[in-house]
């Protein structure tokens, strides 16, 4: 029960940042409170190094449940 409920707490993350990366893919830009913009290649990378990380987790717990 715990597996599942961190599974779909993992897919509903990963589809965030895939959303997150469709935004950048289409132009956005985002700031920091102060007004500074945020280097978007770099929150590109970070975003996709996640989405990776994400993607090892959950068919790890895939591999668990089945």
């Amino acid at each position: 029960m715990a597996d599942e409920a961190e599974l779909e707490r993992l897919t509903a993350r990963r589809v965030t940042l895939i959303y997150r990366l469709d935004l950048i893919a289409k132009g956005a830009q985002i700031t920091y409170d102060d007004g500074t913009p945020v280097d978007m290649a770099s929150e590109k990378a970070r975003l996709e190094t996640e989405v990776a990380r994400l993607d090892r987790r959950i068919d790890a717990l895939t591999q668990t449940l089945h």
